[in-house]
């Protein structure tokens, strides 16, 4: 108040030199018109209100990221329990006919799974990777290497370099929950649009909400699986069992072969959605923390740009006080 009281005592004091005599640069600079305050004004509270933005954007990202991790969690708990129960559908073929995931035939079909969105961390482009390595390992002069796609992500991936050996492409699956009837409906299709000797499932299997193992599953089509039994391959417990009525093995097979194939896609694409939405809880989760970092160095550098434009003032206030007493 005193400070203030001084500097107004001096510019009634100094009034009758600004009328007839030329103002110096130093007095200048302490006698700035309002004009000119406010626009000097507005220059420092640039930096300021530019981080106060950034802040508010930060805020809001970090209110989605809390959400849709909520919404993961409340999904996964859904879908976990139903894919634990599919376990138990495809397990016993397991044991009868086996998984030769190492077999060779000419014609192989990859059908790999993916989900339909995206911010769910690296589970498609682990499929897709494992998807082209299963390509490129099944490649040769009389083989050929098909892609049935389930899901958008890994379409947009494949789409890229295999365009022309995508034999099927299907998106929108997990729109609504899944059921065995739909994906055996599924499974038909898929059997009538392609010619195949091996189907190679690629999916995510559930582990932990923070894991997921990348799993392929294989299923031979009858004529294969009776070649293997007569050379002496390991095709489970096929072998011990004797067929009884009217029907012949190649039948039984033909019947056991098209059930395991739903099956183990009903179980992939429930393991999948799990991934998925566990991939996404964490993903959210490191998303939502990374958002209060950054706020938290946002938050700093607001206080020092605030401090140091009061410092600013300050030191101008002192230094016209300073002139005009001098």
């Amino acid at each position: 108040m005193a400070m203030a009281a001084a500097i107004r005592r001096e510019g009634k004091r100094l009034a009758p030199l600004m009328s007839s005599q030329p103002i110096n640069n130093t007095l200048r600079s302490t006698l700035i018109s309002p004009l000119e305050q406010s626009s000097i004004g507005g220059a420092r509270s640039i930096s300021t209100q530019i981080v106060r933005n950034r802040m508010k954007s930060v805020k809001n990202i970090q209110k989605i990221t809390k959400a849709m991790k909520m919404v993961a969690a409340s999904k996964l708990r859904a879908v976990q329990t139903r894919a634990e129960n599919s376990r138990g559908l495809w397990q016993p073929f397991t044991a009868l006919l086996g998984d030769a995931i190492g077999v060779d035939v000419k014609k192989n079909v990859v059908i790999t799974v993916s989900s339909d969105k995206g911010l769910c961390g690296g589970i498609n482009s682990t499929s897709v990777k494992i998807s082209r390595a299963m390509s490129k390992l099944n490649s040769g002069p009389d083989k050929e290497t098909k892609y049935v796609i389930l899901g958008e992500k890994a379409k947009a991936q494949l789409i890229r370099d295999s365009k022309k050996d995508i034999a099927l492409s299907l998106t929108e699956l997990q729109k609504n929950p899944l059921n065995y009837t739909q994906v055996s409906v599924l499974a038909d299709d898929i059997l009538k649009n392609v010619e195949y000797d091996a189907l190679r499932i690629v999916f995510n299997k559930f582990h932990s909400v923070v894991q997921f193992i990348p799993t392929v599953s294989t299923v031979l089509s009858p004529e294969i699986v009776e070649r293997e039994a007569e050379a002496g391959g390991t095709l489970g417990e096929l072998d011990s069992y004797e067929i009884e009525g009217g029907e012949t093995k190649s039948e039984v097979l033909q019947n056991l072969s098209e059930f395991q194939f739903s099956c183990v896609m009903f179980n992939a694409v429930l393991e999948n959605a799990c991934s998925e939405q566990g991939a996404r809880m964490s993903a959210m989760d490191s998303s939502s923390r990374n958002a209060g970092d950054m706020l938290d160095r946002l938050t700093l550098t607001y206080n020092r740009t605030r401090q140091a434009s009061i410092t600013t003032e300050l030191i101008e206030i002192i230094s016209g006080a300073s002139a005009l007493t001098g």
